[in-house]
């Protein structure tokens, strides 16, 4: 990802700016890994192989992040209650 794209991004549950922490970049200075985070509602959405990682709660595997946030020692700033339906 490149850095100017952080930009053109937002959170998708509230739509306010994220925050970026870099942890990965290549020789061409674009993001590799990294964590966009919400300081409105504190979710947090992770970069990998350059591509973030932005679906809505309901969407998201967070057994498929959970690898690169443990690497990071990161939590996901959502709860298992923010991930179930409205309707439940």
């Amino acid at each position: 990802m490149k850095l100017k794209t952080i930009e053109k991004l937002c959170c998708p549950f509230d739509k306010h700016d994220l925050g970026l922490q870099v942890l990965v970049k290549d020789t061409d200075q674009n993001i590799i890994e990294g964590i966009l985070t919400c300081a409105k509602c504190n979710r947090k959405y992770p970069i990998v192989y350059g591509v973030p990682i932005m679906a809505p709660d309901e969407y998201r595997q967070i057994q498929l992040e959970q690898p690169i946030m443990d690497q990071w020692k990161l939590e996901h700033g959502i709860t298992d209650t923010q991930l179930l339906p409205e309707s439940l």
